[in-house]
């Protein structure tokens, strides 16, 4: 089976707009990817999220989101940590147990444990200035992932303010929740890094696949079959021995193949609707990341419409969850359901008390 490349987190979006003309990674980077420096520049151009001159700014609103990735700008540092000299001897089993039970303690909604791959790491560092371009070297064996709901009637309002509220309460909660389990396990004796915002060394969404948490659909994103795409997750990578969970395969694949509303709906109309091809060597819905980011910086939230317009967003019923790899049928009686009951898409118009 042929090994799959690794991503290089330079190329990642949010790294790429983190590129300040004048620098050695602006210099760098563009030297090598000549043909991405026009369209950078456009969308640095633009404001940023959250700020004056977006279509959702609003100057007491707005602020809430920043706060919060503020917040873990400033505690992303505690990631990594000292480990306890003294190693206590575990039960495998057991152990992966009571992870599972402290995450849901603190607030995971879902959680699975994988054995980290190499291609599950990206390659290169490249979000943050003092780390550009340095190698990604540390891989350990184990990955913990969970993830969190994302509150459905925030996101029902997307591309509103409430949805980038939901959207960065995930972030953090996963990373709080990462905090607690990587400290812990740190205090067991075992090194353990916590992955959160602004601070991945490995790409959530595979390693969720790897873990049983759901499968990758047309949108790019893990979907749940319990909450769809509407997940925010986090991963704590450990040297701790622990026994791994299996994939799923709940028939997403085929789901998408057919439904597509997630492409209908799409603004910067970012989300193929056509079939998979071959991405960086991956069979996989292609996702055109610039248009994507375009509506972000413009609408001044994170968009969310292609969370809050897939079917498993808004719950289907389980009986017929299990009867997709039976009978393909049911998925167009599914689609039906959801336009039935929700036309184009679900939306609330109405506002929050927080929004007031």
């Amino acid at each position: 089976m042929k090994k799959l490349k690794r991503f290089d987190e330079r190329d990642h979006m949010f790294s790429r707009m983190n590129y300040e003309k004048g620098t050695e990674e602006y210099e760098d980077y563009y030297k090598r990817k000549s043909e991405l420096k026009e369209i950078d520049d456009e969308l640095r151009a633009m404001p940023e999220l959250g700020e004056e001159g977006s279509v959702t700014f609003n100057k007491i609103n707005s602020p809430i989101v920043n706060a919060n990735f503020r917040f873990l700008s400033d505690i992303k540092e505690l990631s990594e940590g000292k480990t306890n000299e003294v190693k206590q001897e575990i039960n495998e089993k057991k152990m992966s147990l009571k992870l599972k039970e402290l995450s849901h303690i603190y607030g995971a909604d879902l959680i699975g444990i994988c054995e980290m791959k190499e291609e599950f790491y990206y390659s290169h560092r490249g979000r943050e200035s003092k780390h550009y371009g340095d190698k990604v070297k540390k891989m350990h064996k184990y990955g913990i992932v969970f993830a969190v709901e994302l509150k459905k009637d925030f996101i029902m309002r997307a591309p509103q303010l409430p949805e980038a509220i939901a959207t960065v309460k995930g972030y953090t909660d996963v990373g709080i929740i990462g905090m607690i389990l990587s400290y812990y396990i740190r205090e067991l004796g075992y090194d353990a890094r916590n992955h959160m915002d602004g601070n991945y060394l490995a790409i959530a969404p595979l390693v969720a696949v790897e873990a049983g948490l759901g499968e990758l659909g047309r949108n790019g994103l893990l979907v749940t079959k319990e909450y769809g795409p509407r997940v925010r997750l986090g991963i704590v990578t450990t040297d701790m021995p622990l026994i791994p969970d299996g994939k799923v395969d709940f028939g997403l694949q085929e789901f998408c193949d057919k439904c597509g509303l997630c492409a209908m709906t799409c603004p910067g109309k970012s989300i193929s609707k056509g079939t998979k091809e071959m991405v960086d060597g991956v069979l996989r819905w292609k996702i055109n990341m610039e248009e994507c980011y375009r509506r972000w910086r413009s609408l001044g939230t994170d968009c969310g419409i292609c969370l809050c317009n897939c079917p498993f967003s808004m719950g289907i019923e389980k009986n017929k969850i299990e009867e997709i790899k039976k009978n393909p049928e049911v998925i167009q009686e599914i689609i039906n359901e959801y336009k039935e009951e929700y036309g184009v898409r679900p939306i609330i118009r109405t506002k929050l008390p927080i929004e007031e």
